[in-house]
């Protein structure tokens, strides 16, 4: 890589942590090229992603930013995930690291709040932001189902009995 390859990957690094809700940092532990494939994909589908980075130019990156607590997290052999979602970075890694003993979490941020594993984890368990979005939707319309049945019913009870008496005087 030279100067300005360099220069371009840490000007859009830093750009990516400008935009993030999540960054989660990982160890790779002997990963193949069609699991950190997968990985990626995953990722991708989820809305997040997943880089590796050369640590030396993401702690360029992420100096002056949100994330600058992370500096320490970055060491070995390490790979972020991100994503605007706070909660789809966080699933994505978890998930795949309970599939696989080659990647190890070791910690993430929140903007300026350092997570360490653990607290990674926490936020994984956590519904993504499309899964709340669909529970208020159903909270919402759980109510206004329940009212127009409500409304119905009396008028449909009065329509059966009506009906009884107009059968009872014809006959």
């Amino acid at each position: 890589m030279d100067r300005a390859q360099k220069t371009e990957a840490v000007a859009e690094l830093n750009r990516t942590f400008g935009e993030v809700a999540v960054v989660v940092v990982t160890r790779n532990l002997g990963m193949t090229v069609k699991q950190s494939t997968d990985l990626r994909n995953k990722a991708r589908e989820a809305g997040a992603s997943y880089k590796v980075a050369k640590n030396r130019l993401a702690k360029i990156a992420i100096d002056g930013t949100d994330y600058s607590v992370l500096a320490d997290l970055l060491t070995g052999p390490t790979a972020l995930s991100y994503s605007t979602d706070p909660v789809a970075a966080a699933k994505v890694v978890s998930d795949f690291a309970k599939t696989t003993d080659k990647i190890e979490i070791v910690g993430g941020a929140m903007g300026s709040q350092l997570l360490d594993a653990d607290g990674v984890k926490a936020l994984a368990s956590l519904p993504s932001l499309d899964e709340l979005r669909g529970k208020i939707v159903g909270l919402l319309q759980a109510p206004a189902s329940k009212l127009a049945a409500i409304t119905q019913a009396p008028a449909a009870q009065l329509a059966r009995v009506f009906n009884a008496y107009a059968e009872k005087d014809a006959a």
